[in-house]
C-alpha cells in the first residue's frame, strides 16, 4: 500500500487517516492508517469490552501499517485521544 492509497475501515467502511506515530515509537514507520469514526462498531464495542475485560475506561481504534501491512488497535482513552496526531492533508 503507498502513502497515496487511503484505505477504508473494514470494520465500519470510513475511509481511514493518517496518524503520526510518536516520536520515541518503536514502530519504525512514519504514520499508521487509523480509523476515527467514533461511530465505527469496533471502537463503540471496545469501551464495553475493555470495562469488563480490563476494567479500564478506554477502548481502541483500528490501525493499519502501512509498511508492513499489519493490522490491529491503537488504545485509546478519550474520543478526542490521538487526534492531535492525525496529518490528514
Amino acid at each position: 500500500m503507498t502513502e497515496q492509497e487511503r484505505p477504508k475501515c473494514p470494520h465500519c467502511d470510513a475511509e481511514m487517516k493518517k496518524w503520526r506515530v510518536p516520536e520515541n515509537s518503536t514502530w519504525g514507520v512514519p504514520f499508521f492508517w487509523v480509523c476515527f469514526n467514533d461511530e465505527c462498531p469496533y471502537y463503540v464495542r471496545g469501551w464495553e469490552h475493555m470495562q469488563k475485560t480490563q476494567n479500564a475506561r478506554a477502548s481502541y481504534r483500528h490501525s493499519l501499517n502501512p509498511e508492513k501491512g499489519t493490522t490491529g488497535p491503537l488504545p485509546c482513552w478519550s474520543s478526542n485521544a490521538h487526534k492531535d496526531h492525525i496529518i490528514d492533508d
